[in-house]
């Protein structure tokens, strides 16, 4: 990573195991970790969620850090995923902002871009734990009858 070259916070369907995350991360980061963003909600969306500043709350999530000489590709493909145009452009559905985040493994604070609801988003209601993972059905579950 170069100066300059910000981490990514990702919360939503860029994370491991979500569809997002093969199609547009695989083989382009160079080390991934659990973190979460503090003084902040993450509300559900038509299929994706949003990450709304401010309150008492925390959004769960993963950093991640682009691969050697990946940081100008991932840093387009996330903008366009994102539907970022540039700051507080009215087309915007996030807005990229500089945050810091907790790295879980050791709790320090690493500043990160984190894409954020913008204000054309319209959130839904807020998810329990901050933790988009958290709202699917978990996967070989006993059944009742």
């Amino acid at each position: 990573m170069t100066p300059g070259e910000l981490p990514f916070f990702v919360y939503g369907t860029l994370r491991p195991g979500e569809p997002h995350h093969t199609r547009l991360l695989r083989g382009r980061t160079a080390a991934e970790g659990p973190a979460r963003l503090l003084g902040a909600a993450l509300h559900d969306g038509p299929g994706y969620p949003y990450a709304v500043r401010g309150g008492t709350g925390h959004v769960v999530g993963e950093i991640l850090r682009a691969a050697p000489g990946a940081y100008g590709g991932l840093l387009s493909a996330l903008d366009h995923l994102e539907e970022y145009h540039g700051p507080d452009h009215p087309l915007n559905l996030y807005e990229r902002h500089r945050c810091d985040v907790v790295r879980v493994r050791d709790g320090a604070l690493v500043p990160a871009w984190v894409y954020v609801a913008a204000p054309r988003a319209v959130p839904g209601p807020r998810i329990p734990g901050g933790d988009w993972l958290s709202r699917r059905p978990v996967r070989d579950a006993p059944r009742t009858p």
